[in-house]
């Protein structure tokens, strides 16, 4: 099993639900704290960044 350094999202509280993110030169891993299932997202650097932008530019909701 491979061991990832998580680094605990700077905008997450003190609560349960936080994500992670751990990165290498060829990849991104993102997991949530509160996922039981323990799921890991893997991206490329440039799959990542273009989420990003993505989320940057869509209209929040709520």
């Amino acid at each position: 099993m491979t061991t990832y350094a998580w680094q605990k999202s700077s905008y997450c509280a003190q609560g349960e639900s936080c994500v992670h993110i751990s990165a290498t030169s060829r990849t991104i891993h993102l997991t949530e704290s509160a996922d039981p299932t323990q799921a890991i997202l893997s991206a490329t650097p440039s799959a990542f960044g273009a989420l990003l932008r993505t989320l940057k530019a869509s209209p929040r909701q709520g």
